[in-house]
């Protein structure tokens, strides 16, 4: 299994993850021809993308959903109202109903080698997911857009040997920014984003259970930084279980650029 994150952040969003037969991608929120080169980066032909899993239906996740299927006639998996949102939002009725699979939380879909399970999500969304995706014996999980998590998040992520997970902002770089004071609630809300300590707290529940690689992603272009999601989480690691050297590999998911190949 292969995971690679295309692009990651509040203007963005698409993640790469194939096997030897089967190559998927969790949302496509930037552009088809950047969708594109970012295949390409990593050789992977648009051509050979057998299927888009969608999250939720903000325009971050979906973007380049409608040239994608115009161009490579890929099918689109969501839930039915990630689904009816993205139809409304199809001005040019580029997306037909032959292209549309609805998906239900905790209801795994077999596709060729893959399994993937979405699991429900608190986001301000019609019906938003998450997803892990098990392939040959191993597994990976991306989860993001979350405003909390619960058991039934750590239960569904467990296991899980590459990991793209959300660290979306700095609670005081968000307290005191521009941003008006209702969309900072929303954003800190349990339905908006997980923080960068969240995102450390959860992989706290996660350590110990096969994780290999984590991709620190969603990043806040406004109330978030690279270094700053690194060692906040490495921080909150150490606080809640006294662990200096990190058990597992971990990056941060680049705004514009591919990330380097996870690889099991």
């Amino acid at each position: 299994m292969r995971v690679c994150s295309i692009a990651s952040g509040s203007s963005g969003n698409c993640i790469y993850i194939g096997d030897k037969d089967t190559n998927i991608l969790i949302d496509a929120g930037i552009s088809r021809k950047r969708i594109a080169e970012g295949l390409g980066s990593i050789g992977i032909s648009p051509q050979k993308i057998d299927a888009i899993f969608v999250t939720h239906e903000h325009i971050d996740h979906i973007q380049g959903i409608n040239m994608m299927v115009k161009m490579f006639d890929i099918p689109v998996y969501a839930t039915g109202s990630t689904l009816d949102c993205i139809r409304s939002k199809d001005k040019q009725g580029v997306i037909s109903m032959n292209h549309l699979y609805e998906v239900h939380p905790d209801r795994c879909i077999a596709l060729k080698n893959m399994h993937i399970t979405p699991f429900s999500t608190s986001h301000d969304a019609a019906d938003p997911v998450c997803y892990t995706v098990c392939s040959g014996g191993h597994k990976a999980g991306v989860a993001t857009d979350l405003g909390t998590y619960s058991e039934y998040t750590v239960d569904h992520l467990s296991g899980s040997e590459i990991l793209v997970l959300e660290a979306n902002h700095d609670i005081s770089m968000l307290e005191a920014g521009r941003y008006p004071y209702r969309l900072k609630c929303r954003i800190m809300g349990e339905k908006g984003h997980l923080s960068n300590e969240d995102s450390g707290r959860l992989l706290c529940r996660l350590l110990g259970k096969g994780l290999k690689y984590t991709f620190l992603a969603h990043l806040s272009k406004e109330n978030n930084y690279p270094g700053l999601a690194y060692q906040a989480v490495k921080c909150q690691i150490w606080e809640e279980l006294g662990i200096d050297r990190l058990p597992f590999q971990m990056t941060v998911a680049g705004r514009d650029v591919p990330s380097a190949m996870a690889s099991l």
